[in-house]
């Protein structure tokens, strides 16, 4: 079965709701948002005072608030549709805050684990093992993608264009599709 452009945006949501979902109760709530950030803490062993796990821990939290704002719902938890939804609504809402940009930011700064203003392979390694736990085969194959100007490494403005496109391209070859592998 072959996934029709319109649906591209849905199926990488539905991916990350399922990573996101650590109960795996098929909901999303802060918990859920709170145990992401401490899998990036302890994958690249950052203090929770460490301004970059500041940063990322405010940034969950402010995000969550988002998609709970643009989720329609009173509950503080999201079914998968829900979730899709909401996504969809707060990345293109820059009327606060760019989602997705901001997000970027504090990951690209807690990934670039020794601070050289890149993501290395290895550092991206880490990222989709420990933080995402992907096991998908190609997953390492999406580092080629996203290091666009081919020089060994993610730089920040390769990684937040991949970013807007994860959440914004219908492209199923946009380097920003190929976080968690091919769809």
């Amino acid at each position: 079965m072959t996934t029709t452009t319109q649906d591209l945006i849905t199926v990488k949501l539905e991916r990350a709701f399922d990573g996101l979902d650590s109960d795996h109760d098929g909901y999303l709530d802060w918990q859920d948002y709170e145990a992401l950030a401490h899998r990036y803490l302890q994958a690249y062993r950052l203090d929770r005072n460490d301004r970059r796990a500041r940063a990322l821990l405010t940034f969950c939290q402010i995000t969550w608030l988002e998609l709970l704002r643009h989720s329609g719902v009173e509950s503080d938890r999201l079914t998968k549709a829900q979730y899709v939804t909401a996504n969809r609504l707060a990345v293109i809402d820059t009327s606060r805050l760019n989602v997705a940009e901001g997000s970027a930011h504090a990951i690209f700064d807690v990934i670039d684990s020794d601070g050289d203003n890149e993501i290395s392979r290895d550092e991206f390694a880490v990222f989709l093992r420990e933080v995402w736990r992907s096991e998908a085969p190609d997953a390492m194959d999406s580092f080629t993608r996203l290091d666009t100007d081919g020089d060994g490494a993610i730089s920040r403005g390769e990684f937040i264009r991949a970013v807007r496109e994860h959440f914004l391209s219908n492209d199923p070859d946009a380097p920003g599709s190929l976080f968690f592998g091919r769809i």
